[in-house]
């Protein structure tokens, strides 16, 4: 049952997101004078359909994603067997996305993307107005570890390390990850509205330190499955945070702002990875994975009620709006991002590059993408089973 439920919930989040991107695309295009041949929900065989204005809009049986298809782009032609969009052919002369000015396609590219940041943001709003945000306030320091010897306390809050500012619990933990080498920490924290600034040298993580933070962890959040975590190797400080706290609207509203660039960071530097050889293609998920990813997470949350799991979801979805909007920004072919470096190119050079190359490598990039979809689907299964 829960991985039904995680399918559906997968094929919700997903769709919602695609469309999203795809109305980001529409608007903006309208806005520049496209005409939109068909604004779909969905893919596949329609389940209703009505055209307004020369534009098709539908809602298909597929609820995953959606289309904006414009004229002139990627072939978008008008439908020919619609009487009213017939009728409205002659007029539409100058409306192709092609005809418009390479800055005027720029903003119609960039508008989906950007409208993935925008829901991820929207997301981020409603998450930390019902759950509060994961303010770095240490909530326990750990015997044997750095923090409690340099004088960290309960109800400190960490400011900076290494002048790296933390808003986030996560932000130390992704500084740690992809910034820490070796050698001291600064750490800025604030006790009772004052700064204090200790150094510390983070220590590597022993088996029996493992087990220890794993009891300490039991019995601060007990509904967490740590103990079925194989221990790793880490550098730490050695302190357990706080529960999320309710904050002002303003905070919020700063917060979750943070909340989508430190997606779009962590989504980036997680790509750097792959390119440096310290991540491999093995990592990466699809729809499977994703629905595995979902599915265990209403299957760990649902026992505290409907509202836990959705705003579980939630999180989920800022996480997944930022990278399909990072992905689109990516100089690849039949993507947002490729589409977007022949615009620059353009730019630079002072005359678009020609259909036929661009049209050639769009079909390489087109096939490039079917072929690593293939290899991550089969990769999910091969992990699944």
């Amino acid at each position: 049952m829960d991985i039904v439920i995680g399918i559906i919930a997968t094929l919700l989040i997903l769709g919602i997101l695609v469309t999203v991107h795809e109305f980001g695309h529409f608007i903006i295009a309208k806005r520049n004078g496209v005409h939109v041949v068909e604004f779909s929900v969905g893919f596949g065989p329609d389940i209703i359909s009505k055209t307004k204005n020369g534009t098709k809009y539908s809602l298909k049986w597929i609820p995953f994603g959606g289309a904006c298809q414009m004229l002139g782009a990627d072939m978008g032609l008008a439908d020919m067997e619609d009487e009213e969009a017939a009728k409205k052919l002659e007029s539409l002369e100058g409306k192709s996305f092609t005809d418009k000015s390479v800055w005027a396609r720029i903003a119609i590219l960039l508008a989906g993307p950007l409208f993935n940041f925008l829901l991820a943001f929207v997301f981020s709003l409603i998450l930390f107005a019902f759950a509060g945000v994961d303010t770095p306030r240490v909530g326990k320091t750990i015997d044997g570890y750095p923090a409690q010897a340099a004088g960290i306390q309960a109800g400190d809050v960490i400011y900076s390390v290494n002048g790296h500012r933390i808003l986030t619990q996560r932000d130390l933990t992704l500084y740690m990850q992809f910034n820490y080498k070796e050698g001291p920490l600064t750490v800025v924290f604030e006790r009772d509205g004052e700064k204090h600034t200790v150094e510390l040298v983070p220590m590597e993580q022993t088996q029996e330190m493992a087990e220890e933070e794993k009891e300490q962890l039991q019995q601060n959040s007990p509904k967490k499955d740590e103990e079925d975590k194989p221990a790793t190797r880490r550098m730490l400080i050695g302190f357990q945070y706080m529960s999320r706290e309710n904050v002002g609207a303003l905070r919020i509203l700063r917060l979750s702002g943070h909340e989508v660039a430190y997606w779009i960071n962590l989504t980036v530097k997680s790509l750097g990875m792959l390119f440096t050889g310290k991540a491999s293609v093995n990592d990466l998920s699809g729809p499977v994975g994703i629905s595995q990813i979902v599915g265990n997470t209403v299957s760990e949350t649902k026992k505290e009620g409907a509202g836990m799991v959705i705003l579980n979801l939630l999180n989920l979805a800022i996480l997944f709006s930022a990278n399909i909007g990072v992905m689109n920004l990516l100089p690849i072919p039949a993507l947002d991002g490729g589409r977007l470096l022949f615009c620059f190119i353009e730019v630079i050079r002072g005359k678009p590059v020609s259909k036929e190359k661009e049209g050639y490598v769009t079909i390489a990039g087109a096939l490039f993408l079917l072929l690593l979809m293939l290899f991550v689907l089969f990769n999910d299964f091969r992990k699944f089973f």
